[in-house]
């Protein structure tokens, strides 16, 4: 099983983002923190002590919980589930909350194994544009200072397709990160969410984000760029060296039975999923009535079909086509067969060793492709 824990607090909300967060206040904190604490006795008790396989503490910006926080939730996690021994346990953090050595290190002897660092870009006017609450240079001390902790696993985030950026300024980017020697990189193109500052300024005309040719070399000449650098793509996304693909995210595409803390946060245990309220109140008076978990969903059987083939053909292992046709007893190359034919005389599919692949290419259009396969 994989456990997901949602920390809500941010210093400010930035100008792309549509994640559920709180401004921080050390009134919530100490809220929260009793009612995770809760939740992770609740369902200790309910799922008997469950093996784990992987930690993800997500945000919002965990790395904005206070040393007092961490040591009461770190041993209570610990208590209530029994984690593997080879546990991949990530921290995501803002590079402004991570310039501290000793919070770094206490991470480490609390069991985090890897660090996910939020950096967006290496350049100044990409990080105010993006309202990041960091420079770039906190993004390198960070990164400097996770290494010197002992960090031996770190991942970079970085965001393509801004404003008036070229092809050569988002290679330039990623030259930048390659030096710094980070064991995986995700690489997403911005996108404008609803409800967000930036949606407004596009809504009001004031937002031009480069062309979709653009874009499309920025994503294929960039992809190929880091794999000639030894970080192969194993995700439309997501980029890895040799042994440290994210076993988490992975979970997810696969699709393993996960369970989500904290508010907003989302599980899907035995294929009935559900998901806990957004607002911190909420989620703290459903921990307190013992209720979290309860008015899930069952997943129908089209429904884990339609999630096989999204979540798949995000990978580079592309979608199975013997499990497909297992669990739904349908040929997915028959069903699609003419679809698939234009998409393979086009270069955006590929068939090998039994598996659907989309190409570089394909990854690029994958939505598009997604919304015409049948299945």
């Amino acid at each position: 099983m994989l456990l997901y824990i949602h920390v809500p607090f941010c210093r400010g909300k930035c100008r792309y983002c549509s994640f559920v967060s709180r401004p921080f206040d050390m009134a919530a904190v100490e809220a929260y923190a009793a009612s995770l604490a809760a939740e992770m006795r609740l369902w200790g008790r309910k799922l008997e002590h469950p093996k784990v396989e992987t930690v993800y503490f997500g945000g919002g910006t965990p790395s904005l919980l206070p040393p007092w926080a961490l040591s009461r939730l770190m041993p209570e996690l610990r208590r209530q589930f029994d984690l593997d021994a080879a546990v991949e346990w990530t921290f995501e953090a803002n590079p402004d909350s991570a310039l501290d050595s000793q919070y770094l290190e206490s991470l480490l002897k609390y069991g985090v194994n890897r660090l996910s660092l939020g950096v967006q870009s290496l350049a100044d006017d990409d990080l105010r544009f993006l309202g990041r609450p960091h420079d770039a240079g906190q993004a390198v001390a960070a990164y400097c200072l996770a290494r010197q902790a002992g960090f031996a696993n770190i991942s970079l985030d970085f965001i393509w397709g801004l404003p008036g950026q070229r092809e050569s300024q988002w290679l330039e980017q990623l030259k930048l990160a390659v030096r710094m020697r980070p064991e995986h990189l995700s690489c997403y193109g911005l996108t404008v969410e609803e409800g967000t500052p930036l949606a407004a300024e596009a809504a009001a005309g004031g937002l031009i984000l480069p062309g979709e040719s653009e874009q499309g070399r920025m994503y294929v000449h960039g992809a190929e760029y880091l794999e000639e650098q030894g970080y192969l793509q194993y995700e439309v996304s997501n980029f890895a060296r040799m042994g440290f693909v994210s076993r988490h995210n992975s979970g997810y595409w696969e699709g393993r039975d996960y369970l989500g803390l904290g508010p907003a946060a989302v599980s899907t245990l035995r294929g009935v999923r559900f998901e806990n309220p957004g607002e911190q109140a909420d989620w703290a008076a459903r921990v307190r009535r013992g209720t979290v978990g309860q008015g899930g969903e069952a997943l129908t059987d089209g429904q884990k079909a339609r999630e096989m083939v999204m979540l798949s053909l995000r990978t580079a292992k592309g979608l199975p086509l013997r499990a497909y046709r297992k669990a739904t007893g349908r040929d997915f190359i028959k069903d699609n067969e003419a679809l698939i034919t234009a998409l393979r005389q086009n270069g955006l599919i590929r068939l090998s060793s039994g598996h659907l692949r989309l190409t570089k290419n394909g990854f690029l259009v994958s939505n598009v492709i997604l919304e015409r396969l049948a299945y």
